[in-house]
């Protein structure tokens, strides 16, 4: 009924674009891109556009050569172009984007601004299509249950209702309070521009209503936190400032045990005097020559005396609440060994920046970087276990210090505060200074982690990540390598199925593999004929007929009772490996004992990000991190390049051993046929006590939903929301709060954006 009305108006734009301001067509010689941006504000002008009022659909291709882009529709009603009569529509590279606008009025005039930089580009396709309110309406509320937090788990039919119960109560009109649900949805937030915006709006809030942490009240019956914190030729206002950020702190009892390194500032001895003399919480170690960081830091530990320790660097600062947010985790988690929190930086005139949002427990990620760094909290008792700090690893001694602990902890007694306890000081000096400090971290934190793998006798080395700072450990496979079963299900669609077989033949250095081709109703000749060629000429290929309806789970677990390997790789039919050691590498990764399951790091054929990780939540179930991401970004905090337990990966290319799968029960044919049984796969390996782990050291294209299609059937549609339905029942609450994530993280785009 809806598709019969949906629209009755529709506009191709494309040739009614007018280059106005920064905007310069390029040669005819030039194929790839129509047009140059030659500032940070482009605009096209749009002729013959004056529209009557009512809902309209924009429909986007745009092609270029940036890693992101995101484009704007102003609108003019009379009173000239203003950013209050404009709509942010955020670009996927190369696909269609739509979005609802609404026109309050006959318009004037319309502005198109493609990209907010300078940069290449070219318009495939940009249409605009009147639509009948009815259709607008539930488009708008099937996209608000589908991405907004508000409406989740609320039905589609009940979304507007609970759109106009509080228009009423708010005395304005429901299309006020759906457009700006509706427009939260496209706000692809950029942290370099809004982060000081979010301090002000959003971090005040989530200190008072943060759920996992309470108010206590603060008296000698609570913790003594001792701070260290070493001391070395420190800039004196930077150390004023550092110091005066513990004695303000909102919970007082503590203690700040100080060593002086040597400093040949004769101000810094007499500042450190100073406010020993002022505060008898303060207590200083002078020592008599310079040891660096490691011995001074033991030199604070000397002076400890109390039940938990935090760290401080000498030009930092702390939150005003960091200690009572600490204590307020310890008095719910009395069995906790190590707490921390995330932090940002701080500039030299106070102005804060770049935060870091970061996930909870990850032993695999701490072993790529020190990612737990500030504000870490240890109890004392297991500090001294530990043996204090250790000389010889000094620029990464924090990190060598977290993996010498890292043997006694675990999920249960780690816990993450997601709020921003902790300013890291970042001050420019010298190239030189910082490219040498940099190469001395680096060098020290790699010894750290090799020095990790020799004292557990892990079978792994330990190497140069592909990120500054960064470490890839490369875990040994077992002799003979264990045999792998490759399980590729597939439908007619020779076009993908050929180079997917093929590649995965000629570009797959592990050799120990067999490829179980699972056909699902072939019909087309050509299809049938290269299965029976390739099984023909290939003894590690066979061919096996699943003559039933499409069901994803039910094909693969067919496949997993054919196969004889001890480890499964749940393959689609339009995968290509890129680096022949895909599979060396997760096979590396399966066959550790604690793992489940591993994903691989997943391009379009365009070299963007299709899959680098599953974050759960995202779109109300779950999503990719870092979509669309250019192949050779860092991403967030350098997480692009970095192996790492995530909660969930993709079915497109997963390894696991076949006794975990089958020990969960395989995947769930029952409810869950074509969507999300892979994330739900996950989530039961998790519950089982493993850790899933995603690497981006196999690395393969995936031409993603190109064999059975997108869920563009109403059919599909109901299918697919039966299947969200059913993981919000079976998983809750799990779902919203990811372990790999943070909760001040989006869970509306898949870009690591502010929430």
């Amino acid at each position: 009924m809806l598709k019969l009305i949906k629209s009755w108006f529709h506009s191709d734009l494309a040739p009614k674009l007018k280059p106005g301001i920064g905007i310069e067509c390029i040669k005819k010689s030039d194929k790839n891109f129509e047009w140059q941006s030659i500032n940070n504000d482009p605009q096209f002008f749009i002729e013959g556009s004056t529209l009557s009022s009512g809902w309209y659909m924009v429909e986007i291709v745009l092609s270029h050569n940036q890693a992101s882009i995101d484009s704007k529709l102003y609108v003019d009603y009379g009173n000239g172009f203003n950013e209050a009569d404009s709509f942010f529509i955020p670009i996927k590279f190369g696909r269609i984007t739509k979005r609802l606008i609404y026109f309050t009025s006959r318009t004037r005039a319309l502005r198109f601004d493609p990209l907010e930089s300078t940069g290449m580009f070219s318009v495939r396709h940009f249409h605009l299509v009147k639509l009948f309110p009815q259709f607008a309406k539930d488009r708008l509320s099937q996209r608000l249950a589908n991405m907004h937090f508000k409406f989740r788990n609320i039905n589609k039919s009940d979304v507007l209702k609970k759109i106009n119960a509080e228009a009423r109560e708010k005395s304005c009109t429901w299309q006020d309070i759906a457009l700006n649900y509706y427009e939260k949805t496209f706000i692809k937030k950029r942290q370099t521009y809004d982060y000081s915006e979010w301090i002000e709006k959003k971090e005040i809030k989530n200190l008072h209503s943060c759920e996992n942490f309470h108010n206590v009240t603060v008296d000698a019956n609570h913790p003594l936190i001792s701070i260290i914190l070493p001391v070395y030729d420190t800039d004196i206002r930077l150390l004023r400032d550092c110091i005066e950020s513990v004695i303000g702190q909102s919970y007082n009892n503590w203690q700040l045990c100080i060593a002086d390194d040597s400093s040949r500032k004769k101000e810094v001895k007499e500042c450190l005097e100073s406010y020993q003399q002022q505060d008898n919480r303060i207590r200083v170690s002078f020592r008599t020559e310079n040891g660096h960081i490691s011995a001074a830091s033991n030199s604070a530990l000397s002076l400890v005396k109390g039940d938990y320790i935090a760290l401080l660097d000498h030009d930092d600062v702390l939150a005003s609440n960091a200690l009572q947010r600490i204590v307020e985790a310890i008095s719910q988690n009395p069995q906790a060994l190590l707490f921390y929190s995330d932090e940002d930086k701080i500039d030299e005139y106070g102005e804060r920046f770049d935060p870091h949002l970061k996930p909870g427990w990850n032993p695999d990620l701490l072993l790529s970087q020190n990612y737990i760094c500030h504000l870490t909290v240890l109890k004392t008792g297991f500090i001294n276990q530990i043996g204090g700090y250790r000389v010889g690893v000094e620029g990464s001694q924090d990190h060598d210090l977290l993996l010498r602990c890292m043997p006694h902890l675990d999920s249960s007694n780690v816990v993450h505060i997601p709020e921003i306890l902790y300013h890291w000081r970042a001050i420019s000096g010298s190239t030189a200074q910082e490219s040498n400090a940099k190469g001395y971290a680096a060098t020290a934190g790699l010894q750290a982690v090799s020095d990790y793998l020799k004292r557990e006798k892990l079978s792994a080395t330990a190497e140069p990540g592909t990120a500054p700072n960064s470490y890839r450990v490369r875990w040994s496979i077992p002799e003979p390598a264990p045999l792998v079963s490759l399980l590729v299900p597939t439908r007619d669609g020779i076009d993908i199925l050929r180079p997917c077989v093929e590649a995965i033949l000629c570009k797959t250095n592990y050799s120990n593999f067999e490829l179980i081709i699972l056909d699902n109703q072939s019909r087309c000749k050509e299809t049938l004929q290269f299965l029976d060629e390739i099984r023909n000429t290939d003894s590690r290929v066979s061919v096996h007929r699943w003559d039933h309806p499409f069901n994803y789970s039910a094909i693969n677990n067919y496949g997993v009772s054919l196969a004889k390997g001890e480890i499964i790789g749940l393959i689609n039919n339009d995968i290509e490996p890129i680096n022949v050691l895909w599979l060396t590498e997760m096979v590396s990764q399966a066959v550790r004992p604690e793992i489940g399951c591993v994903g691989a790091k997943l391009y379009y054929p365009n070299d963007t990000i299709q899959h680098a990780g599953v974050i759960l939540g995202i779109g109300g179930v779950a999503g990719h991190s870092h979509k669309y991401f250019s192949r050779n970004e860092y991403g967030y905090f350098s997480r692009l390049h970095l192996v790492q337990n995530l909660s969930a990966v993709t079915a497109a290319c997963l390894l696991l051993r076949k006794e975990v799968f089958e020990q969960v029960g395989g995947l769930d044919e029952k409810n869950l046929a074509v969507s999300f049984n892979d994330v739900d796969l996950c989530l039961k390996v998790r519950e089982a006590g493993y850790r899933n782990l995603w690497t981006p050291y196999a690395e393969l294209y995936h031409h993603e939903s190109v064999s059975r299609g997108a869920d563009n059937t109403l059919t599909k549609r109901r299918r697919a929301q039966k299947e969200a339905e059913y993981m919000r029942d079976r998983w809750g609450d799990q779902l919203d709060t990811d372990p790999a994530y943070n909760p001040n993280l989006t869970l509306v785009h898949e870009d690591f954006s502010l929430a």
